[in-house]
């Protein structure tokens, strides 16, 4: 069924005005709480000062849907990174408003979606879904999709935390990892190291992919720079703790936390990888250890720690469940022939 009293439109946001960007914030909002309830909301400010300063190589073709009061009841994204890997691919966020569902809105603008990846010739699309919104799961099932890679988000509380662990774990790799030693970085990353910084991110390409059809994924010096300038605008706080061998001065791995003062309960754990050839003497436990330590001394405010996981992680699973981490929100990532999704959109059910 249609809904003929819904309009969808580009947002452009390149020179969309304040006002513009709080309405969708209204609505970003709305699909969080559905997610987490329990979490503040974002700002007005922070959603305005990130589509400011949006890093130009993520690309985002937006598609509003609005009703006849002006409120912005669906949407539909298209994300595109400027790489040369990955032109295969289109990721899209697509949402809609709880009482506008089944009603053919998620039809529409999935017709967006298809519209990006022709006009760039996106040949899979890729999008998540998680056990908050079970209506996610119907709608990738119905339009053909294949599951690629199931997770979850974890969630340590810190009054369960074992701190006796965190000093077992910083000891034990001291003995075990004599020829290395931990370092700090905070937004920005120094400009003299951004090279060394943009290689070390390339150890999450070995992160498992489980049957999703992705390329390695390379960030650049200038890109590096692009999201803190982000960051700095947004005003989220991002901690880097590296590993760096003493011998050789390279660097064999890293751990990355963010937290932002408007939710000083809830600290983001980011990637944390280990290159294959430093593995097994204990680094990973170390950078887990001693950034949570840090945590514990300097944002005392901080109650829970998140983190995202491939179930098929079985390494790093292993560290966070030792630490305490459990089973929070369960996602799945999935994907999709364009031609599959343009034979849907033809179909009348």
């Amino acid at each position: 069924m249609s809904t003929p009293t819904i309009e969808i439109r580009p947002f452009a946001h390149q020179t969309a005005t304040d006002d513009e960007f709080r309405l969708l914030n209204t609505f970003e909002n709305l699909i969080r709480t559905e997610r987490i309830p329990e979490d503040p909301v974002i700002s007005d400010e922070e959603c305005i000062q990130w589509w400011r300063n949006k890093p130009a190589y993520f690309v985002v073709d937006p598609w509003l849907a609005w009703n006849e009061a002006g409120e912005i009841v669906g949407k539909a994204f298209g994300m595109m990174f400027g790489t040369e890997s990955n032109q295969h691919l289109l990721q899209f966020d697509l949402e809609v408003h709880p009482a506008y569902r089944q009603q053919g809105l998620g039809k529409r603008l999935l017709g967006c979606i298809v519209d990006i990846a022709q006009r760039n010739n996106r040949r899979l699309l890729d999008a998540g879904t998680n056990d908050r919104v079970p209506a996610g799961v119907i709608f990738m099932e119905r339009i053909g999709a294949r599951k690629g890679i199931q997770t979850h988000t974890n969630q340590l509380l810190m009054a369960d935390l074992d701190r006796s662990l965190l000093d077992r774990w910083q000891q034990h790799a001291q003995e075990r990892a004599t020829g290395f030693a931990l370092g700090l970085w905070t937004v920005p990353y120094p400009t003299d190291q951004l090279k060394e910084i943009a290689h070390l991110h390339d150890v999450m390409n070995t992160a498992p992919r489980d049957d999703m059809e992705l390329e390695d994924f390379h960030l650049t010096p200038a890109q590096i720079q692009e999201w803190d300038q982000n960051l700095i605008a947004t005003n989220t706080e991002r901690w880097t703790m590296y590993v760096r061998e003493t011998a050789t001065a390279r660097l064999a791995g890293f751990t990355v936390v963010f937290w932002h003062p408007d939710r000083p309960h809830i600290l983001g754990q980011g990637d944390t990888g280990i290159f294959p050839e430093y593995r097994n003497q204990g680094l990973g436990r170390w950078l887990k250890a001693a950034m949570l330590e840090k945590v514990l001394r300097e944002r005392p405010q901080v109650t829970v720690v998140r983190t995202g996981n491939a179930d098929s992680n079985v390494g790093m699973l292993k560290i966070n469940h030792e630490m305490g981490f459990k089973p929070f929100i369960s996602e799945c990532y999935w994907q999709v022939d364009r031609t599959q999704v343009e034979a849907y959109l033809q179909r009348n059910d």
